[in-house]
């Protein structure tokens, strides 16, 4: 089980909802961690086979790992376990205080969504590393969520301090992650496929998990389809162009002076032996939550795996489309289930409390939903972590609001200062997991019951 608080979660309200919704997910996640998956798509018998490619390991001289992401540690140990001594060194770097231990790949912890010095160390060893690659080896990369974070290492002229300014400009305005690693990967050495040129030499295979909302492979070993135009553009449409440091407004500048992110044309005609293999993607964790709902005898369907927006506006959303069925049965009738993907995002202005996006849009679909007997909502982080905090997400039903009043909390006021974490903690709905070996964006599962149930 990798939910770890079941039993306080299920000890109040829609006890029925919860314990389906939960069940739901708690099965969702198990079904895609990354180190089953990675196992799947690597297998050794008379070569090593990686997704659809084979490569003769006789012909391999020296196979090297390296990586970034949250929760990539995972896919470093099923690489671990697969190939053991045939990996002559390893280095990925991992969000603090997550992940595993790995045996022989050397661990470097950096900072998310926030990059720190951990995350600059992380990005030199790994361009050491990829440096001493030659054409008879083979380097492995394993490219998860906040790759681009962990592994920064900004360009010179450019300092820490002054990419962590931007960043947290953009995390406070409400940029989806595209944007703002729009922005981050034309700060980056590695980042907008700079990795695979450096690693040019030898054999390159890419394990990426899909953690955006384009669907599309991404990270330091593909092909950019962003220029310094376009980092531009995001700054001025969020109105932080005057507020980031000189240094990078100034680099940004002068930027048809400097070398762009290399295009897929580039990979071609640097003749970049270079493959993709996507191993995990939100949408088989929306399919393997529609699986869990036929098992439990339920209509189940994906809204959408692609979700974006402001996190109290999409609550608010997802509440109106299910008292509609709830009231109507329009498109469904209960009992039913729908499911969502995607990664919405919250806009801060001025002082705020503790929360993430997953329990700003619970609660923001909880007060829609109130007095309803029927309706139960859970979001959450797959990586097991909402924002800035330990929570995964929350769980609501129609009794949150009586419960918060009860204990003389307001949930309007907690919305308007962003501060769901400290209701959710007081109320016993904040969503605790386990390592969830997984980071593929969010999970949104929402449960009506037909009122006979209850």
């Amino acid at each position: 089980m990798v939910i770890r608080n079941w039993n306080e979660l299920t000890s109040k309200g829609n006890v029925q909802g919860r314990e389906i919704v939960l069940k739901i997910i708690d099965y969702a996640l198990e079904q895609v961690n990354s180190f089953s998956l990675v196992k799947e798509q690597v297998k050794i018998d008379d070569c090593l086979g990686i997704g659809s490619f084979k490569y003769n390991l006789r012909e391999i001289e020296n196979i090297f790992v390296v990586g970034g992401g949250k929760q990539v540690t995972f896919v470093a140990s099923a690489l671990e376990e697969i190939l053991g001594e045939r990996i002559r060194e390893g280095i990925v770097v991992e969000k603090k205080g997550s992940g595993c231990r790995t045996k022989t790949i050397k661990v470097i912890e950096g900072g998310h969504p926030i990059p720190d010095n951990g995350s600059i160390e992380g990005a030199k060893e790994i361009l050491r590393l990829v440096k001493e690659a030659k054409k008879s080896d083979l380097v492995i990369a394993c490219v998860t969520g906040g790759c681009t974070s962990l592994t920064m290492l900004p360009p010179e002229g450019i300092t820490l301090e002054d990419v962590r300014i931007v960043s947290q400009l953009m995390l406070n305005c409400g940029a989806p992650i595209e944007d703002m690693n729009t922005v981050r990967k034309h700060l980056s050495q590695l980042g907008g496929g700079k990795l695979a040129v450096t690693a040019r030499s030898a054999e390159l295979v890419s394990l990426i998990a899909i953690d955006e909302v384009a669907g599309a492979p991404w990270g330091p070993t593909v092909p950019d389809t962003t220029f310094f135009s376009d980092a531009r553009r995001v700054l001025r449409w969020y109105e932080l162009w005057d507020k980031a440091p000189t240094s990078v407004r100034d680099y940004f500048e002068k930027a048809d002076m400097l070398q762009e992110s290399p295009k897929a044309t580039d990979f071609e005609r640097m003749k970049l032996k270079t493959q993709l293999v996507v191993f995990a993607e939100n949408k088989m964790l929306c399919q393997a939550a529609e699986r869990k709902a036929a098992e439990l005898g339920l209509r189940a369907a994906t809204i959408s795996t692609t979700i974006e927006g402001e996190a109290k506006d999409v609550g608010i959303i997802f509440a109106s489309i299910t008292r509609e069925i709830e009231k109507y049965g329009t498109l469904f009738k209960p009992p039913c289930l729908l499911v969502a993907g995607g990664e919405t995002t919250v806009t801060i202005k001025g002082a705020h409390g503790e929360g993430g996006r997953n329990q700003e849009l619970a609660l923001s679909a909880a007060l829609k939903i109130a007095g309803s007997k029927n309706i139960t909502i859970a979001s959450i982080g797959t990586d097991g972590t909402d924002g800035p905090t330990s929570i995964a997400g929350a769980i609501v039903d129609g009794y949150t609001l009586e419960r918060s009043k009860e204990v003389n909390l307001d949930p309007m006021e907690k919305l308007k200062k962003h501060d769901s974490s400290n209701l959710f903690r007081k109320l016993g709905d904040a969503v605790y997991t386990d390592n969830t070996k997984t980071n593929l964006m969010d999970l949104v599962v929402i449960h009506v019951c037909n009122g006979s149930e209850d």
